[in-house]
């Protein structure tokens, strides 16, 4: 794939191009304290639109920040003033955590030009690069979706995995939450993984806040073994990391990489599901 990165350098000089659409994508985990969208208007990179992951998603259910439905995502983003013709760049406030979620779909919905900021706000903020505050407000306009259903896999598709073994599932969440030694940051949700599930800890994959370089990657897979040349599915806590590990997957050289969206939240909360300890 292209390279899905765009420098600091690269966007303090396109900062005020009228076809750049910053996006502000952080998002925490439940248990982390923190309130991304407080953050967002305290401070952001100037311009930056919030995409709210928890609000831009599917309200009919109750799995954490779904996908939502193609025209539901077009009018929450075109009112956000983002079109599929922008040029998007998108950041979180931990390096490279929530990003990779946003990015993927918008691509998912059809924008294909859209990059993650590398190392982004706490790269863009070390470097003393100027920050402002309060709710940025964009003309509305129009996003024509165009979706991608082999992006993503549900629930009945994993199921029916376990007995095809067409693809590789792939975990993201650490390793203690993926062999049920710890309790999930979820309420409700049981321990354990996905049976025959392979575990690639997404904090493998990134170093300062950056993604890791090919050889890197390629080298953590052959060691978890996984054939980068056969279909994977990557799940984690709830479609978050699970996106991160499939960036690095394509990075690393998979051709065939989709994301299970429900993931652990729906997984562990099945009543049918299989689950190994």
């Amino acid at each position: 794939m292209d390279n899905p990165f765009v420098s600091t350098d690269w966007l303090a000089a396109h900062l005020s191009d009228p076809d750049v659409v910053v996006v502000d994508a952080s998002w925490h985990m439940p248990n982390a304290a923190r309130n991304a969208q407080a953050e967002y208007l305290a401070g952001h990179i100037p311009g930056a639109a919030f995409f709210d992951i928890d609000g831009i998603a599917d309200t009919q259910t109750d799995l954490p920040h779904m996908l939502p439905a193609p025209a539901d995502f077009a009018r929450s983003v075109g009112a956000l003033g983002i079109s599929q013709d922008h040029a998007i760049v998108v950041y979180d406030e931990l390096g490279l955590f929530s990003a990779p979620r946003a990015w993927w779909t918008f691509r998912l919905f059809g924008a294909d030009k859209v990059h993650i900021l590398e190392g982004g706000g706490p790269k863009w903020r070390a470097e003393r690069r100027p920050v402002e505050a309060g709710l940025v407000r964009r003309d509305k306009v129009r996003f024509d979706v165009q979706f991608d259903p082999d992006a993503v896999v549900d629930f009945d598709t994993v199921v029916s995995n376990l007995r095809t073994q067409q693809s590789q599932v792939i975990d993201a969440r650490p390793a203690p939450r993926f062999h049920g030694e710890v309790p999930e940051p979820r309420k409700g949700l049981k321990p354990g993984h996905i049976p025959g599930s392979l575990n690639v800890p997404s904090n493998l994959l990134t170093e300062h806040g950056k993604l890791k370089s090919s050889g890197e990657l390629q080298a953590i897979f052959a060691d978890r073994g996984i054939d980068l040349t056969r279909p994977i599915i990557t799940s984690c806590g709830s479609g978050i990391t699970a996106v991160t590990l499939a960036l690095a997957l394509e990075q690393a050289g998979a051709k065939d990489v989709a994301v299970y969206d429900g993931s652990w939240a729906e997984w562990g909360a099945h009543p049918n599901a299989e689950i190994e300890v």
